[in-house]
This record gives C-alpha cells, sequence and structure tokens, in this order.
C-alpha cells in the first residue's frame, strides 16, 4: 500500500473531481467577503450571549452553563469559519496535506461540540422538568467537568481523519466533498450526528408529553403557575435552538451520507448552499435567546449600552433585573403573605364593625 502524504492537495482534488482554481474570479471574492462578514457577526453575537451568562446571576444555573458553553461552540464555528474563508478558493492549492486537516478538523470539532451539548441540554432538562423543577440540582463541579469532557470528545473526532482514517493510502475511498477524507468516515460521522438528533427529539417529544399530562393536575397557587409558565417558556427557548440546529445543520449531514455511499451522486452542487445554511445555525442561538428570554434580552441592552449610559445607570438597570430565581421566589411569597395579611384585617375589622352594630 502507497500513501501520498506528500502528494500536493490538487492531486487529492483531481482524483475527487472536485475543481479547484488557482486564480481568483469574482464568485470566490463575493464568497470569501459574505464568509468573513458572516464569520465577524457569529463572534460577535456568541461573544456577547456568553458576557450575558457571565455577568447576570440569574443565569448561573446549569441549563445556561451548558448554553454558554454552545455560545462557546459557536463562536468557536465562527473562528473555524473565519479560519476557513482564508484557506479556501485559490489558497486551497497552496496548503499542505497537514494544512488542509486542521481546516476541516476546526469545522468538525465545532459541530461536535455543539451536538453533544445539545445532547447534554436534552438530558438535564429531561432530569429537571421531570420533577417539575425549574434548575438542575446539578453542582458547579460537576457542569464543570460535563463541559471539559464535552470538549474532549469533540477534539477527539475532529483529530481522527488526520491521525488515519483518511484516504492518503488508498485514493480509491476518497469523498469528493472532502478529497482527503474517507468515504466511510463520513457515513460514520453522519450517521453518528442524525442518530443524536433522533434521540434528542425523543426526549424532548418525551418531556412534552410529560408535561402535558401534568399542566392540568397543577394547582393554581400564584407560585406554582408562574414556575410552570417559567419552566415551559425555557422548554420552548430549548426546542428552538434545536429545532434550528437540525434544519440548518440536517441537508447537510444527508449529503454527506450519500457523498459516502453513493459514488455517482452529484453532491458538490449544493455543497456550498448547505455550508452557508450551517454557518448560519451559529448565529441564530442568540437571535432566538434575545426573541424569547427578557432578561437575556435586557442583560444584551445593558451590555451594548454600557458605553453610552456609564456605570452609574447601568448599575441602576442591573440592580432592578438581576436578581437570582430564589429572591424572585421570595418577593412573590413575601407579596402572597402581605396580601393574606391584608385579608385577615379587613376581616377582623368587619366582625368589629358587625358586632358594634349588634351592640
Amino acid at each position: 500500500m502507497v500513501c501520498h502524504d506528500n502528494e500536493s492537495i490538487k492531486f487529492f482534488y483531481n482524483i475527487s473531481r472536485k475543481n479547484i482554481s488557482d486564480t481568483w474570479r469574482t464568485k470566490d471574492y463575493v464568497v470569501v467577503s459574505l464568509g468573513l462578514l458572516v464569520s465577524v457577526f457569529v463572534i460577535f453575537t456568541n461573544i456577547l450571549v456568553m458576557l450575558a451568562i457571565f455577568m447576570n446571576r440569574r443565569f448561573h444555573y446549569p441549563i445556561y452553563y451548558l448554553l454558554g458553553n454552545l455560545a462557546a461552540a459557536d463562536l468557536f464555528a465562527g473562528i473555524s469559519y473565519m479560519y476557513l474563508m482564508f484557506h479556501t478558493g485559490p489558497w486551497t492549492i497552496k496548503l499542505s496535506t497537514s494544512q488542509w486537516f486542521i481546516r476541516q478538523g476546526l469545522i468538525d470539532t465545532s459541530l461536535t461540540a455543539s451536538v453533544i451539548n445539545l445532547m447534554a441540554i436534552a438530558l438535564e432538562r429531561h432530569q429537571t422538568i421531570f420533577t417539575m423543577q425549574l434548575h438542575s440540582k446539578m453542582s458547579n463541579h460537576r457542569v464543570v467537568l460535563l463541559i471539559i469532557g464535552i470538549w474532549l470528545i469533540a477534539i477527539l473526532l475532529g483529530l481522527v481523519p488526520s491521525m488515519g482514517w483518511s484516504c492518503l493510502c488508498n485514493t480509491s475511498v476518497c469523498s469528493n466533498m472532502a478529497p482527503l477524507y474517507s468515504r466511510s468516515y463520513l457515513v460514520f460521522w453522519a450517521v453518528l450526528n442524525l442518530l443524536t438528533f433522533t434521540v434528542m427529539l425523543a426526549v424532548y417529544m418525551r418531556i412534552f408529553v410529560y408535561v402535558l399530562r401534568k399542566n392540568h393536575r397543577m394547582s393554581q397557587h400564584t407560585s406554582q403557575v408562574k414556575q410552570k409558565e417559567t419552566v415551559l417558556n425555557l422548554m420552548k427557548t430549548v426546542v428552538m435552538i434545536l429545532g434550528c440546529f437540525v434544519v440548518c445543520w440536517t441537508p447537510g449531514l444527508v449529503l454527506l451520507l450519500l457523498d459516502g455511499l453513493c459514488e455517482s451522486c452529484d453532491v458538490l452542487t449544493y455543497e456550498k448552499y448547505f455550508l452557508v445554511l450551517a454557518e448560519c445555525n451559529s448565529f441564530m442561538n442568540p437571535i432566538i435567546y434575545s426573541y424569547r428570554d427578557k432578561d437575556m434580552r435586557d442583560t444584551f441592552k445593558h451590555i451594548l449600552c454600557f458605553p453610552c449610559l456609564g456605570p452609574q445607570q447601568t448599575g441602576e438597570f442591573s440592580g432592578v433585573h438581576f436578581n437570582t430565581v430564589k429572591q424572585e421566589a421570595r418577593k412573590t411569597r413575601d407579596a402572597d403573605g402581605e396580601q393574606a395579611n391584608r385579608g385577615q384585617l379587613v376581616l377582623k375589622e368587619t366582625e368589629n364593625m358587625l358586632d358594634s352594630s349588634e351592640s
């Protein structure tokens, strides 16, 4: 078996019948410009999410730490896309095989981190919703270990092709979309992610069925209604994030599956469109946060307006809105207690009036 470690990138692209240009065309300028613009937006919006979770004490719970880690994965995706834009088009032909594996490995790592993180969020929601709790009782230490484990697995899967599961030593199995990757690896990677999507959808379906059955049994006490609404709103936000991820990434994964299983299928025609669709997912999550979560939206405004308003005015804003969930629950209980005391006073005064009238 002869390995082609020292061959040029053009050698593998010719085998896969994937065109590679050595001169800049108008199309290349447009693709790179749009890609860099989207990458900058992705990086900015996800840094904003991470800052919001760090600054607002209301978000210091396991579910939000995992959502913050999802933002970190999207931030890493934005950096990976930016690296890709500086190593695509006519620049591709100048890459060594090691540089090409780095370029693809960054993309693979960011997607894997997002998928595993979404699975962790689904399991966390399953654990808390079935007891109708708002937040998991998982300790911060366990959350940190979970996040470290997510990234270790993502990095490992991103390095697998460069560690041997490629077509450098067997060019007959080279894929069309990723000319240095083995088709069997693409099948493995696509099936693994699609199965993960299926498991997550099954988990959320089970949660929704449980919540629907539980809702009509709950009493109409104020604190329980408030907690139920908060749980449902958080669930809707998480499901929207999952749904957006599935819509953006499933077409690309199906295309990878076709590339691995069908040698005659024309997958290169749709490759760039599905890549753009997948890239758009990385800035959709901050938009969903802003749309669904008022606290997150207010925190974004607080961060963005800080240079304009100054620390004093933003500090006042923070004092009003940055209470913890426990503080909000305490305020609700105090309000209920005060209302009950007022009711007792009114009742007592009425009884006194009746006694006076009888006498």
